[in-house]
C-alpha cells in the first residue's frame, strides 16, 4: 500500500503559493516601474514648456514696448536730427520701463548714434553689423550676446513711421536695440519665477528616470543663430518612486526569508515530530516519545498521551501480570483454605465418631473432647480471619476512636496472652522495659490495637520454641507517634520473604509453618489495620535469630484525664451460688440445646423464646427475669428490634447479645444499641460464666 504523506503536500503548499507571490511581486514591480517613467517623463515635458513659455513672457513687455517705440513718428525724426537731448529725456528715460540696462540707436548706415544705459553696462558700441542686417528682414530680433560686462540678452527693432506697424511698407529710419544684463539679479528673478535653480552650461543635460530631479534647457544663440551657452534650470523632483521601489525589495527580500524560515520551521515543527508520531506508533520507541514530549504546543501534549499511553500499557502488563499471579496466589489460598478448614473439621467429626459408636473410659473421652474443643476453635479462627479479611478488602471497617488507658492495655493484653501459651514451650514472655510511659490517656481505636498486637505476639509465638517473646512501646514525642515492638528469638524469616510477609493469599511455607497450621492473614490484617490508622509496620529478621515487628500509630494525648495505673481486676468464675432468672432468645434447637447443657453447670432458672417477639412479651410478662442472652439474627424480630422494645418497658434489664458477627464495627453497633456486653459464637464458657456473674454479683451489689 502507498502511503500518501502529508509533509510533500505542505512543501507544495508553500512553494505554489510562494510563486503565486513572486508573480505578484514581480508584476507589481513593473507596474511601480512603468508608472515612474511616466510620471517622471510626464514631469520633465511640463517643466521644459513651463520654462519655455516663461522665458517667452519674461521678454514680451520688451517686445510690447519696443514695438510701440520702433512706430514712432517723433523717434523717426530723430533719427534726421539726431537730437541728444530729445533722446535722453525721452528714450533714455524708459530704461525701467524696459527694465533694460542699455538703449541704443543706430542709422540705416549700420553708425552708432546715441545710447543710454545703466551703470552696469559702460560699453557703448557693441551691437553686430549682422545683427542691423537682420533687422532689415523686418520684425523684431532677439539674440544674445557676450559683452566685457558679461552675457546680455539683446532685443532689436527697425524705425518706422506709425502708419507701418507691420514695418513692411516703408525703409527703416534707424535702428533701437534694448539690452539686458544676464547678471545675478536677472538669474535670482528667474529662479523665482520658474521655481528652479538656474546655472550656464555648454552641455545639454537631460533628465534621468529615478533622479530626484528634473532639468529643462534653453539655448542661448548669437545674431547668426549660433549656440553661446545653455540656461540649464534644475527643480527637485519630489515623488520618490525610489522609496516604493527599495520597500518592494525589502519586501521580496523579507518574503525569501519568511520562505526559507517557513520551511525550516515547519520542517521543524511538522515534519520531525510527525516523523516521531509515525516511529512511536510503529516501534514505540521510548526515545521518540521523549523527543515529542520536548517539542512545541499540541505534538509535546501528544508526546505526553503518548507516553501516558505507554506507562498505561507496561502498568496494563504489570497489573495482567500481577493478576495472573493474584489467580495463581488465590488458587493456592483455597487450596490451603481447603486443608485448613479440613484438617480441624477431620478432628471433629473423627472424633466425634469415636465418641458416639465405640466403648471409651473417662480418660479417653476426655481426651477426644479436648481435640474436639481444640480443633472447633482453631476452626472458629480461621473463620474469624477469613470475615475480618473480607470487610477489610470491601471497605467495611473504619477506625473507632476512643481515649484508653495504654499502660492497662497493654498489662492486660500481656496477663491475657500469657495464660495461652502452651507449656511444652520454653519460653519467656516479657514485656519491654519504658522508661517514659505515656502521661494521658490516648486517642485511637482500641479494639483494632488490641488485635494487631494480638496477632503479632501469637504469630511470634507460634514459630518460637524456646528464647523468648517480648513486646512494649516508646513514645516519640517529636515525630507524634508511639512505636510498638513485638521481639521473639524464634526461627526468623528469609529475607527473600520480607516483601511477602504482609501479602494477603501468600503464606511463606516451611515446615514448621505446615506444623503449625493457618491461612497466613494474621500478618495481613495487622498491616490493614496500621494502614487504616495512619500508621507503617515493619519487619527485621534473619534466620535463626529471630524477628522485630514495629509498627506505629499517630500520638494523641487526652489531655482532659490523666492516667491512674490500676491492677487488672480478674472476675472469678462463679461456683453457682446465686440463683436467678435467665431468658434465652434462641431460635435454632441445637445452640439453645448447648446453652441448657452449659446452665445446668450453674443454679440458674432458664427461660426460652424462640423469636424477638416472644422475648419481649416473656419480658412484659414476667418481671422475675434478670437477664436476658439475646440472638441478634432471629425470625418475626431481630434482636436489637427487641432490645428496643424491651428497653422501653423494663429500662433496667440487664441484655447481652449473643452473635455470630464478631468484627469492630459490629461490636460498636452492638454497644450503641445499649446491649450490657455480648458474646460471640462458638460460645466460650468461661466468657459467658464471667459475664452472667458480673451482672448477678452487680445486682446483689446494689441490694
Amino acid at each position: 500500500m502507498t502511503i500518501k504523506k502529508t509533509y510533500p503536500k505542505i512543501l507544495f503548499l508553500i512553494f505554489s503559493s510562494s510563486i503565486f507571490f513572486i508573480f505578484l511581486y514581480s508584476a507589481l514591480f513593473y507596474y511601480t516601474t512603468q508608472v515612474e517613467q511616466q510620471v517622471y517623463t510626464n514631469s520633465k515635458n511640463q517643466f521644459q514648456n513651463e520654462v519655455d513659455k516663461l522665458f517667452v513672457l519674461d521678454s514680451k513687455p520688451i517686445r510690447v514696448a519696443i514695438n510701440n517705440d520702433t512706430n514712432w513718428d517723433e523717434f523717426v525724426n530723430f533719427f534726421k536730427t539726431k537730437d541728444s537731448v530729445w533722446y535722453n529725456e525721452t528714450i533714455g528715460n524708459e530704461l525701467e520701463i524696459y527694465n533694460a540696462d542699455y538703449l541704443g540707436a543706430y542709422d540705416v548706415d549700420n553708425k552708432f548714434i546715441i545710447n543710454a544705459s545703466s551703470s552696469k553696462i559702460k560699453s557703448t558700441n557693441f551691437i553686430p553689423k549682422q545683427a542691423i542686417k537682420n533687422l532689415n528682414k523686418g520684425g523684431i530680433n532677439r539674440f544674445y550676446l557676450k559683452i566685457p560686462e558679461g552675457l546680455a540678452e539683446v532685443i532689436g527693432a527697425s524705425v518706422h513711421p506709425s502708419d507701418d506697424p507691420l514695418k513692411t511698407k516703408t525703409k527703416p529710419s534707424g535702428y533701437f536695440f534694448v539690452v539686458r544684463l544676464l547678471d545675478n539679479s536677472f538669474i535670482e528673478d528667474l529662479e523665482t519665477l520658474t521655481s528652479s535653480e538656474i546655472e550656464f552650461t555648454s552641455k545639454k543635460v537631460e533628465s534621468e528616470i529615478g533622479g530626484h530631479k528634473i532639468y529643462a534647457n534653453i539655448e542661448l544663440k548669437d545674431c547668426q543663430n549660433k549656440n553661446i551657452t545653455k540656461l540649464m534650470f534644475i527643480r527637485n523632483f519630489d515623488v520618490y518612486f525610489d522609496n516604493t521601489i527599495t520597500i518592494l525589495y525589502i519586501i521580496i527580500l523579507a518574503f525569501i526569508i519568511n520562505l526559507v524560515v517557513n520551511l525550516i520551521m515547519t520542517r521543524k515543527w511538522l515534519y520531525f515530530p510527525l516523523e516521531l508520531m509515525t516511529r512511536v506508533l510503529e516501534t514505540g520507541n521510548k526515545k521518540a516519545i521523549k523527543e515529542l514530549k520536548n517539542t512545541s504546543g499540541e505534538f509535546s501534549y501528544i508526546g505526553n498521551l503518548f507516553e501516558e499511553n505507554s506507562n498505561q500499557k507496561i502498568e496494563l502488563i504489570k497489573s495482567k501480570i500481577r493478576a495472573e499471579e493474584g489467580d495463581r496466589l488465590k488458587a493456592s489460598f483455597l487450596a490451603n483454605l481447603s486443608h485448613e478448614i479440613r484438617t480441624p473439621m477431620n478432628a471433629i467429626n473423627g472424633f466425634t465418631d469415636l465418641l458416639i459408636n465405640t466403648e471409651l473410659n473417662e480418660k479417653e473421652k476426655l481426651e477426644y473432647l479436648k481435640v474436639i474443643d481444640k480443633s472447633g476453635k482453631n476452626l472458629v479462627s480461621i473463620i474469624d480471619d477469613l470475615i475480618e479479611m473480607s470487610k477489610i478488602d470491601s471497605n467495611q471497617i473504619t477506625p473507632n476512636y476512643t481515649n484508653i488507658n495504654l499502660e492497662s492495655c497493654i498489662s492486660e493484653l500481656y496477663e491475657t496472652i500469657k495464660i495461652t501459651i502452651p507449656k511444652t514451650k520454653k519460653i519467656e514472655f516479657k514485656l519491654l522495659d519504658n522508661l517514659k510511659p505515656v502521661p494521658y490517656n490516648i486517642i485511637t481505636d482500641e479494639t483494632k490495637l488490641k488485635q494487631i498486637i494480638v496477632n503479632l505476639v501469637t504469630n511470634a509465638i507460634k514459630f518460637t520454641d524456646e528464647g523468648y517473646v517480648a513486646f512494649g512501646y516508646t513514645v516519640d514525642d517529636k515525630n507524634e507517634k508511639i512505636i510498638f515492638k513485638i521481639k521473639d528469638t524464634g526461627l526468623g524469616i528469609d529475607k527473600e520473604n520480607h516483601k511477602h510477609i504482609f501479602d494477603r493469599f501468600k503464606r511463606v511455607e516451611s515446615d514448621v509453618s505446615i506444623k503449625v497450621g493457618g491461612l497466613g492473614l494474621g500478618l495481613a490484617i495487622s498491616k490493614a489495620y496500621v494502614d487504616m490508622m495512619g500508621g507503617t509496620i515493619t519487619l527485621e529478621s534473619k534466620v535463626e535469630k529471630g524477628s522485630v515487628f514495629s509498627f506505629s500509630i499517630p500520638l494523641i494525648y487526652d489531655k482532659v484525664q490523666k492516667i491512674v495505673v490500676q491492677s487488672i481486676n480478674t472476675i472469678g468464675v462463679s461456683k453457682g451460688e446465686e440463683d436467678g432468672t435467665i431468658l434465652i432468645a434462641e431460635d435454632d434447637n441445637l445452640n439453645f440445646l448447648l446453652f441448657q447443657k452449659i446452665m445446668q453447670l450453674k443454679n440458674y432458672k432458664i427461660i426460652r423464646a424462640v423469636n424477638g417477639l416472644e422475648a419481649v412479651e416473656f419480658c412484659i410478662n414476667n418481671s422475675n427475669i434478670d437477664l436476658v442472652l439475646m440472638d441478634i439474627k432471629m425470625p418475626v424480630m431481630n434482636g436489637f428490634e427487641a432490645l428496643e422494645k424491651i428497653k422501653a418497658i423494663r429500662p433496667e434489664l440487664t441484655v447481652v447479645a449473643q452473635t455470630a458477627y464478631s468484627s469492630s464495627d459490629d461490636e460498636e453497633r452492638i454497644f450503641k444499641a445499649g446491649f450490657y456486653n455480648y458474646i460471640t459464637k462458638p460460645i466460650n464458657r468461661e466468657k459467658l460464666f464471667e459475664i452472667i456473674d458480673q451482672v448477678f454479683l452487680g445486682k446483689n451489689k446494689g441490694s
